[in-house]
């Protein structure tokens, strides 16, 4: 679930973004994925990744909301850093098969950008500030104490 929501974060994004910076964009995170696949981080570094991808969630989304939308230096950094976690969480708790399921999720741009051409800008903010408050809501879990109900009997 956090990769896609990243993927659907940076391409609500880019649907603000001007339409030159998207295939560099998308180059930029391809490359970052392909290169840091190949070198994992530690296991123990587990919560440290959930918790800055969740954080990643919510600025990228977030970028929706600057005055001009994410210009290109802005649009690129966003790309870089969601393929940074992206590839972080996937290499720790998931599958090649879950990099699959969550990419696709970047083409949001397309009917975001649409959207935002007819000055239905709305919609996509709207859309923004539900991950926005996904990813706070899911990244504050990770600090709250454990109470009965919410795990296993074996396990308290």
């Amino acid at each position: 679930m956090p990769p896609a929501l990243l993927c659907a974060a940076l391409g609500v994004s880019l649907g603000f973004a001007p339409r030159n910076v998207w295939p560099s964009c998308v180059l930029v995170l391809m490359t970052t994925v392909s290169a840091l696949a190949f070198a994992p981080p530690p296991q123990t570094w587990l919560e440290g990744v959930f918790l800055a991808c969740w954080l990643s969630v919510a600025v990228t989304a977030a970028a929706v909301h600057l005055p001009r939308g994410p210009q290109v230096v802005t649009a690129v950094a966003l790309s870089l850093n969601a393929g940074i976690w992206l590839s972080a969480v996937v290499t720790l708790s998931g599958s090649s098969r879950d990099l699959w399921k969550a990419l696709p999720w970047v083409l949001v741009f397309l009917p975001a950008s649409w959207l935002v051409a007819r000055r239905a800008s709305i919609a996509v903010k709207v859309i923004s500030s539900w991950l926005i408050a996904v990813a706070v809501l899911a990244a504050a879990l990770q600090f709250l104490p454990v109470t009965p109900g919410y795990l296993p009997d074996h396990l308290e």
